[in-house]
């Protein structure tokens, strides 16, 4: 079954760090991009970071400075380190990956709480 698996949310104090990791089963092939979005209460989903093959990676404002995205490409792996958390920065965290021929998947999701 194809999946994308999460793990690495929790609670934090503002101003604390934690890193998200995302790994795609095997059976997910031909990655072009993968990123984390993030959908907080009463609010829309909204892009976080995502990392495209030739593409620099790309940031909401809100996090640029604070988050960083990185892959291992060999495992099908994605990562987001979060530092200087804040607590607008409070939501359930949810790894995309898209492959080449245009298929999407999603993960669970995973709660992320920052503490003020």
């Amino acid at each position: 079954q194809a999946q994308l698996v999460e793990s690495g949310g929790g609670l934090v104090q503002a101003g604390g760090s934690l890193t998200l990791s995302c790994a795609a089963s095997g059976t997910i092939s031909g990655i072009k991009a993968m990123g984390w979005y993030r959908q907080a209460p009463g609010k829309q989903r909204e892009m976080v970071a995502t990392s495209s093959y030739g593409v620099s990676a790309n940031y909401i404002d809100s996090v640029k400075g604070r988050f960083t995205i990185s892959r291992n490409n060999a495992k099908n792996t994605v990562y987001l380190q979060m530092n200087s958390l804040k607590p607008e920065d409070t939501a359930v965290y949810y790894c995309c990956a898209i492959t080449w021929s245009s298929r999407t998947y999603w993960g669970q999701g995973t709660q992320v709480t920052v503490a003020s």
